[in-house]
């Protein structure tokens, strides 16, 4: 899980969640109450909603499932595919594999910090790209490889990212 501040959590529970979502909400759970794996059923689709999981929403699905907040907070935490901040249109993942960070993926995430003003786990100002490190894309044979969304570029070079990025509206 990524470093979230206390202030961030703090702020997002104080938050009301939109009556429309909270009806969304509730409707998730109950068409998952009973099922094996409902909470984690419950938590991917509830962040289909809004694209991740606020500390305001996780309050509300606590409340509607009956788990403790600890314990949902516990699977967020967990699965890596759950998001407790917001994400940008483009999801950008960077992968630092051994190959693709001998071969240059160490030098695209400080173009993208330097360039972009975009770091690991955080999102441009206008909100069109986030940024994700990871270990693997599987793709060691062409290193190093970024992936933007489902589209995979291969052999990236750090000059190569504002052409590869203007792709992206």
């Amino acid at each position: 899980m990524s470093q979230v501040s206390t202030d961030y959590i703090r702020a997002e529970i104080n938050k009301a969640v939109p009556a429309d979502i909270r009806q969304k909400i509730e409707k998730i759970v109950e068409d998952n109450r009973g099922k094996a794996g409902a909470a984690i059923r419950v938590l991917q689709q509830v962040q289909g909603i809004s694209g991740y999981l606020p500390p305001s929403v996780l309050q509300t699905v606590s409340g509607y499932t009956k788990i403790p907040l600890s314990e949902i907070y516990g699977v967020v935490s967990f699965y890596s595919f759950f998001s407790l901040l917001p994400k940008g249109k483009h999801v950008i993942q960077v992968c630092m594999g051994t190959s693709c960070y001998v071969k240059g993926g160490e030098k695209i995430m400080k173009t993208l910090k330097k360039d972009y003003n975009l770091e690991s786990g955080g999102i441009t100002a206008d909100g069109k790209f986030s940024l994700e490190m990871v270990r693997c894309l599987g793709c060691c044979g062409l290193s190093p490889v970024i992936a933007i969304g489902t589209d995979v570029h291969r052999k990236v070079k750090a000059s190569q990212l504002k052409d590869i990025l203007s792709l992206y509206k």
